[in-house]
Order: structure tokens, then C-alpha cells, then sequence
């Protein structure tokens, strides 16, 4: 889970500096700090999973996918498709993070 979910993130990283021209709009902006409270989020996911409270490390899953979904929308508002592409991918790779963390 957190090879994949951290591989994922540093590839979102690469591509938010690629539309860097397109991240000055206001609703990019907010889609960047969704993708920053995500982040945040994961680090609390991997807190709570390696305390063993499954049900709140689940909970935080769904947060982050949350957090994705608010990004993705304002990156696609802003013109910034090829984040919210990236976003898509990622949404994916939680998919998984939940299934092998049995959260489904």
C-alpha cells in the first residue's frame, strides 16, 4: 500500500509542476490543496494502520478518496486535465489500498 500510494503521489508531483502555467487559476489552486490535504491524510493512514485501528485507518481511506475527488473536480474546472487525469489514477490505486487493507 504505501509503495503504491507514494509512487502515485511523486508521479501527481511530477505533472502538477509540468501545468504549472495552468495551476494560476483560482479553482487550481483549491484542487492543489486538496491533493495537500490528501497527502496529509495518508501519513495519518499510515499512523493509524501501524497502530492497528483498522476502522479509523479505513475511515481515512475514504477521506482521501474524498480529498481526490474535490481535486479532481476543481483541476478539471481549471483546465488542468492532465491532473485530473493523474487524479483518476490515483482515485484507482486507493481502490486497491482498500481492498488489500480489507476496508471494502
Amino acid at each position: 500500500m504505501r509503495h503504491t500510494v507514494g509512487s502515485s503521489l511523486i508521479a501527481l508531483g511530477l505533472t502538477l509542476s509540468v501545468a504549472a502555467p495552468a495551476l494560476a487559476a483560482p479553482a487550481c489552486s483549491a484542487g492543489q490543496r486538496k491533493v495537500d490535504e490528501a497527502n496529509a491524510l495518508r501519513f495519518q493512514f499510515q499512523q493509524e494502520a501501524r497502530l492497528g485501528n483498522h476502522d479509523r485507518a479505513c475511515d481515512t481511506l475514504d477521506e482521501i478518496g474524498d480529498r481526490y475527488a474535490d481535486a479532481r473536480d476543481a483541476f478539471e474546472d481549471c483546465g488542468a486535465g492532465i491532473v485530473a487525469i493523474d487524479l483518476r489514477s490515483e482515485s484507482r490505486n486507493l481502490r486497491i489500498a482498500k481492498k488489500a487493507n480489507r476496508c471494502d
